[in-house]
């Protein structure tokens, strides 16, 4: 049986948005505000790549724009979609990438106060085991598809 938490090694883009110690936050971005989902909620997504000599975790992140964020994952089963927390957080290997994206691992947003504006930011502190906290602006972009629409595309795309 293959783990739905393994993911596989990315190259980052070159220009990491965020730098703290030996890890680099590339591509932040956050779903802007749609019409299908709650309006209080939001996903958030990132590269995080390890240039050190051990591993870390990504342990929690918070923002003032919203009253909890959890780490979650993803797991699709069938035409259906296992979402839960992650209690034990992300591991960052150390060499390696870690990948947050939609139907996979990433940051949910609850209690989101404004509705997020596509070209807007959103201000998150991810923290880390051993690196401790780094504050990342994501930037706010479209949405694209969500839950059932995304499934029904992947179906027709065969």
């Amino acid at each position: 049986m293959v783990s739905w938490f393994r993911r596989p090694k990315e190259a980052p883009p070159s220009t990491p948005a965020a730098v703290h110690g030996s890890l680099e936050m590339h591509k932040p971005w956050a779903r802007s505000s749609s019409h299908r989902l709650p309006a209080n909620v939001a996903g958030a997504f990132l590269l995080i790549t390890n240039k050190g000599s051990a591993d870390d975790r990504l342990v929690a992140a918070s923002s003032p724009l919203a009253e909890r964020v959890e780490l979650h994952g993803i797991k699709v089963v069938g035409p259906d979609i296992d979402m839960r927390p992650l209690a034990n957080g992300v591991v960052i290997q150390a060499g390696h990438t870690a990948t947050l994206k939609p139907r996979g691992y990433h940051l949910l947003l609850q209690g989101v106060k404004a509705p997020l504006a596509k070209g807007s930011t959103l201000p998150v502190t991810l923290t880390f085991e051993k690196a401790g906290a780094v504050a990342v602006e994501f930037a706010v972009e479209e949405p694209g598809p969500i839950g059932e629409a995304i499934l029904h595309e992947e179906h027709h795309r065969g």
